[in-house]
């Protein structure tokens, strides 16, 4: 019996979860249409069907991946009971995802490396990435912090230092070590509430 055969997912279904597999482990441009199509066990007029083109394929395989990204990190958020708690998890969050098999890095920095300038691929790596800027922020506003867009913008740098060493250096230790850096920045840093000094 075939693998199409036994496989009750949708065309659609099937060429995304293999998308996802293949280009996450090896790359939106190494990985050709043919492999993904091999690999779905599915007829290449129906990723055509499906998708119109390899670069939507990809487009929609790193909306997947940013909409679970969003959904696991905001799950794993409501088990912390304060804002600095929060902010800090998502270090936590981070750390957990690391050490899991499979591994390969993130999937937007790895995809917005190999993309077009102003391609839809493009697009979708700058919304995901926009996405986590806007929750880092939103995070120090809750912990009523003076510059939170400063501040913001440097947990971004450790949070993608960390996703880098990770990866590169093999070093999943690398999270905590941001983590520690960021509750520093966190204690450090004057709050909203904070008496006016003369």
């Amino acid at each position: 019996m075939t693998r199409a055969a036994t496989d009750h997912r949708s065309v659609r279904e099937r060429l995304l979860a293999s998308a996802d597999e293949l280009f996450y482990q090896e790359g939106v441009n190494t990985v050709g249409i043919d492999r993904v199509i091999a690999h779905a066990g599915v007829a290449k007029a129906s990723l055509y069907k499906a998708f119109g083109s390899k670069e939507e394929l990809i487009k929609a395989y790193l909306q997947r991946r940013q909409e679970g990204r969003q959904e696991r990190l905001l799950q794993t958020l409501t088990q912390y009971a304060s804002p600095q708690q929060r902010l800090l998890g998502v270090f936590d969050a981070l750390a957990e995802r690391v050490t899991q098999v499979g591994f390969h890095g993130c999937a937007f920095i790895n995809a917005s490396a190999e993309a077009k300038p102003g391609s839809s691929v493009e697009i979708a790596c700058d919304a995901a990435r926009s996405w986590m800027k806007q929750l880092f922020l939103k995070l120090c506003q809750q912990c009523e912090v003076a510059a939170a867009g400063e501040l913001a913008q440097q947990l971004v740098l450790l949070y993608d230092g960390a996703l880098v060493a990770a990866r590169m250096d093999r070093n999943p230790a690398a999270v905590q070590s941001a983590r520690s850096v960021a509750s520093a920045l966190l204690a450090a840093a004057p709050r909203t509430a904070d008496p006016v000094r003369r």
